[in-house]
């Protein structure tokens, strides 16, 4: 679908259920991208997939896979998009440890928002990210995106109270 020299972006398939079950059960892939850290069985996973990342009307997921290997490292999505008013948040979770830290992500994110902003001609993009993520929040606002809000103490996360950060970017800052 969507390809560099180092990933290639496809569409999610409900035959990507085991990996992504394998991520969503990594604390440490899990630590700074989901609220709840917890356990998840296959089949809780499987209909996961099935019902809120594939049947969604309103959402787009891709795996993150190595160009060469064709191994999947990650998951990419547009959630709650919006066509009336031109909006979607963003999520990305690179799981596996391996790539971490590798400039992966950022390739990714590079593609999706040339896609959403050129061929889906979104008007606003969003994500949310912990404070403590603090890598994530360098390559976001390398690439863009700019602060609009805090969340304060939303999270407790080893022991401390943490904020979620709001970032968003516009179409128009995009094309600059």
């Amino acid at each position: 679908m969507f390809t560099t020299q180092r990933i290639r972006l496809r569409k999610m398939t409900e035959q990507d259920a085991q990996v992504y079950h394998s991520w969503r059960n990594d604390a440490r892939v899990m630590e700074t991208t989901n609220l709840h850290m917890d356990l998840y069985a296959p089949e809780d996973t499987d209909a996961f997939v099935r019902t809120v990342i594939l049947g969604s009307s309103s959402s787009k997921s891709y795996i993150i896979g190595d160009a060469d290997t064709e191994k999947p490292i990650g998951i990419m999505s547009l959630i709650s998009i919006d066509y009336k008013n031109r909006n979607a948040e963003l999520i990305i979770d690179i799981g596996e440890p391996d790539y971490w830290g590798k400039g992966y992500g950022q390739e990714a994110l590079q593609i999706l928002l040339h896609y959403a902003f050129n061929e889906l001609n979104l008007h606003r993009l969003s994500l949310r990210v912990f404070d403590f993520n603090e890598r994530a929040i360098r390559l976001y606002s390398k690439i863009g995106f700019k602060q609009e809000g805090v969340i304060k103490e939303a999270l407790f996360r080893n022991g401390s109270w943490h904020d979620i950060i709001h970032m968003g970017l516009l179409q128009s800052e995009y094309m600059k």
